[in-house]
């Protein structure tokens, strides 16, 4: 609901597309460039301080940012909700492994990213119909209380406060030195980049015409169809090695993502945001696997913090920059920088695909399951 909920916010007080992408972007920039130094604190100190400090000072600074009626303000205030994000996904991950059986460890992370996910299709819709009602500023306050009742009774559990970081090995490799994470946070640049412009360029695209409700259906669509297509991965990761199965999902991807750039906000955007959606979940589960082949042992958390900072921080100038092309330019412009970057995406794995020479194998079950737990959303 955030994202959505401040670009409207920003759109609604100061009547432009580009301050409102502006607003997402600093956000985003904010929550992701700290998001590998929040997930450290927390292998450092553990879950309960730092959960106890974060959650009540982001749901009150979407109280505050609600409040403004001035662009600095609203800026100001979005960058400081960046940058106290707290970091729920990472912090749920590791708890399955302390409450459930081995054995049912891959049912409990389905269950967790189909929750998530679901939540991720419902969030759009509620913070769209909310900030377009007679309402608007419901919206923020709607999503101010979820994350106070969510987070809060996380930091509360006694599984939280009793979690203990995992320890490093004796011969642990800096994340920044191997070469195979690099190859993929260089990767992640750019899919990061044309992903943010993505994200503003629908509601840009659909509010520039008039018919800014239609940008839930979209998103919608595009929720629900990348659920499916992570569970259909799933279901063929363990006959595939990992990383053919990645570039022949990536591959796949470079042509469904070209039509969407020729629809209009409606059913025909819905329909192509669907297919993108269906590719880009299962190439998800594929990512993951990958990742956790080539990663070095002891950093799971650490990983997950430091390649969001990378393509978070690019998703975030992307958003940044998508209103303004929108605006200057036009949304079919800034959507096709989306399939740009995914080709280049492509040619970049392709070109260093011998770093990724660990995950040319079918995934163990403990990267399986590590997998499907890391496949669900990382910006809070």
């Amino acid at each position: 609901m955030v994202a959505l909920s401040i670009f409207f916010k920003a759109q609604q007080t100061t009547g432009s597309v580009a301050i409102a992408g502006l607003a997402i972007g600093i956000n985003s920039v904010a929550g992701a460039a700290t998001a590998g130094l929040r997930g450290t604190l927390m292998d450092r100190f553990g879950q309960k301080w730092p959960l106890r400090i974060f959650v009540p000072g982001y749901a009150g600074m979407m109280l505050v940012l609600n409040t403004m009626e001035n662009k600095n303000a609203i800026l100001l205030a979005a960058f400081i909700m960046g940058i106290s994000a707290p970091p729920i996904n990472l912090s749920v991950r590791p708890l399955w492994k302390m409450i459930v059986p081995k054995d049912s460890l891959r049912t409990a992370y389905a269950v967790d990213t189909s929750v998530m996910s679901t939540a991720g299709v419902i969030g759009p819709v509620v913070a769209t119909s909310l900030a377009l009602s007679s309402h608007p500023g419901s919206a923020l306050v709607v999503a101010s209380i979820f994350m106070a009742v969510g987070g809060g009774s996380l930091a509360l559990t006694r599984v939280s406060r009793d979690w203990i970081p995992e320890k490093k090995d004796s011969d642990h490799i800096s994340i920044w030195r191997n070469k195979a994470i690099q190859l993929l946070m260089i990767e992640g640049c750019f899919i990061g980049f044309g992903w943010g412009v993505f994200d503003v360029a629908v509601p840009a695209f659909a509010t520039l015409e008039g018919v800014p409700q239609r940008t839930a259906w979209v998103f919608t669509a595009m929720g629900v169809a990348n659920i499916v297509g992570g569970l259909f991965a799933g279901l063929v990761s363990k006959r595939f090695s990992a990383l053919k199965a990645m570039r022949l999902t990536y591959f796949v991807w470079i042509f469904i993502s070209i039509p969407i750039v020729f629809t209009y906000p409606g059913w025909s955007m819905a329909i192509a945001g669907a297919f993108l959606g269906l590719i880009g979940g299962t190439i998800q589960v594929f990512y993951w696997e990958v990742m956790e082949a080539v990663r070095p042992k002891g950093s799971a958390v650490g990983m997950m913090g430091w390649i969001w900072t990378v393509e978070g921080t690019l998703m975030s100038i992307g958003s940044a920059a998508g209103g303004w092309i929108a605006e200057t330019y036009s949304p079919r412009f800034a959507m096709s920088i989306t399939s740009f970057t995914i080709i280049t995406g492509f040619a970049i794995l392709t070109l260093g695909r011998k770093r990724l020479a660990a995950a040319d194998r079918i995934p163990t079950e403990e990267e399986d399951l590590a997998a499907m737990s890391d496949n669900s959303p990382t910006t809070s």
